[in-house]
């Protein structure tokens, strides 16, 4: 039985349907529920019948970036791109790509969970460009069916600014996915969470960047589990932090004792049932990137389909909600690349920390615990150890990275120098890589932050 069939048959059972229109619900909380009102534009409400249907018509960029690889997308761009392996000391081979401007300063961009390094470039390089028509009213009253949507540019917006930018990708994603021993078909090649990633791919990555551009130091931009790893990082592997120019850490993740996303929390309280039933039937993968669930994703979430509005509630689900900073145009874009694979070890250690309230290893129960850490709990990261120089950025939305979490994690850190709440009360999770406004709202204080830091004394 397929990783995606028992996640689907999950799903089945705490499913329920509503009378009222296309709605289910996972507790009391509806994922989606599309009774398709009549749209507000202009501050007018349109007259429309219930059975409009989207122009069946995608721009052909879009279509195409959904298709390509990192690589790909920053070469159709005209950017220099590249593409590196490196090779961590416990044998996993990774991949990372390049915006190349050779002798400037280093920036290493570090995905979130389930994502690659495609997040930090797939919105394309200038202005996305979406396309909604609503059957006849665009073109009739409005003499147009285009909307123009500014985005943040990420990983070309800094290689502008005159950055050398490099985009991590951790173990088990769609770049990262070879052993020098097992194949992804041994359970041994998924034996690892967030954990491993900081302790072995993140300075390996660090490593090769230095090394390769002869610099000493290098920039830090972490979204997520991004920032979870430079966390362990810091914990485990102290000698790093002199690396580090300046870390940057988008939607920061390390306690979710205050985490309202439903999908965490349905971890946290089941993480040990369904755990050892994926165990028990060799599932050892979440979310796995292949043919059969890009087609299924770009087909639920293209632009042309009614069902988009469930693509985008179900992402929020996870996030938060704020629909105003999604592109939904973009939507065949994001699910073509994303989710880019994970570990079910690595989803279970989520749950773990929800419930534990404790940002700390892999609990495998009390006696593989004495076993494996000597003591009958998993010790706690030595967030102290993490000295290098922080900059938090969080929203009031966020459900992964709620306020009250990353407050508990800036009293912990030793070194943070800004910390700042995003001025946009339904700023949420995904916002910080992909939502309109991102630029204006956060991008261009973090670039002169970056400034800042490499002027003032190290």
């Amino acid at each position: 039985m397929s990783t995606n069939l028992l996640i689907c048959g999950l799903c089945l059972c705490l499913l329920q349907t509503s009378v009222s229109g296309l709605a289910f619900a996972l507790g009391n909380v509806t994922l989606f529920n599309v009774d398709f009102p009549p749209p507000t534009i202009l501050n007018g409400s349109v007259p429309l019948d219930r059975t409009f249907r989207f122009e069946n018509s995608v721009d052909p960029n879009i279509k195409e970036d959904s298709h390509l690889t990192t690589y790909g997308l920053i070469h159709k761009y005209g950017y220099p791109a590249e593409n590196h392996t490196v090779q961590t000391d416990d044998g996993y081979i990774l991949t990372m790509h390049r915006i190349a401007r050779p002798g400037a300063t280093p920036v290493l961009l570090v995905h979130g969970l389930l994502d690659s390094s495609a997040t930090w470039v797939m919105m394309g390089p200038n202005k996305a460009l979406g396309r909604l028509s609503i059957k006849g009213y665009l073109t009739e009253h409005l003499h147009t069916d285009w909307v123009f949507f500014a985005f943040p540019l990420q990983g070309y917006l800094l290689y502008e600014q005159g950055y050398d930018v490099w985009m991590a990708n951790v173990r088990g994603n769609t770049y990262s996915r070879r052993h020098v021993k097992y194949s992804t078909h041994h359970a041994k090649f998924w034996d690892f969470t967030f954990h491993e990633m900081g302790k072995h791919d993140i300075p390996s990555t660090i490593d090769y960047i230095l090394n390769y551009t002869g610099n000493s130091q290098l920039h830090y931009v972490g979204h997520s589990q991004g920032t979870v790893v430079f966390w362990i990082m810091g914990s485990e592997r102290p000698e790093y932090m002199s690396k580090i120019i300046l870390m940057q850490a988008l939607a920061p993740v390390a306690f979710l004792k205050h985490c309202r996303s439903p999908v965490v929390n349905f971890l946290a309280q089941w993480q040990l049932s369904v755990g050892l039933i994926l165990k028990m039937i060799g599932v050892h993968e979440f979310l796995p990137k292949n043919e059969f669930l890009s087609l299924f994703n770009r087909l639920i979430c293209d632009e042309t389909t009614i069902t988009k509005e469930i693509c985008s509630n179900v992402i929020f689900l996870t996030t938060g909600f704020d629909k105003r900073q999604l592109n939904e145009t973009m939507l065949p874009v994001i699910v073509g690349h994303d989710p880019a694979g994970a570990s079910t070890k690595q989803m279970q250690h989520y749950g773990q920390l929800n419930k534990a309230g404790a940002f700390r290893q892999y609990d495998y129960g009390w006696l593989r615990n004495h076993w494996t850490y000597g003591q009958i709990e998993p010790p706690s990261y030595r967030l102290q150890n993490v000295k290098a120089k922080v900059a938090l950025y969080y929203g009031a939305n966020d459900w992964l990275a709620p306020p009250e979490d990353v407050e508990m994690l800036y009293s912990r850190l030793p070194n943070v120098v800004t910390k700042y709440l995003v001025d946009d009360t339904e700023f949420n999770h995904l916002d910080f890589i992909w939502g309109i406004d991102a630029r204006t709202l956060l991008w261009d204080r973090m670039l002169e932050n970056m400034r800042l830091q490499e002027n003032s004394v190290i």
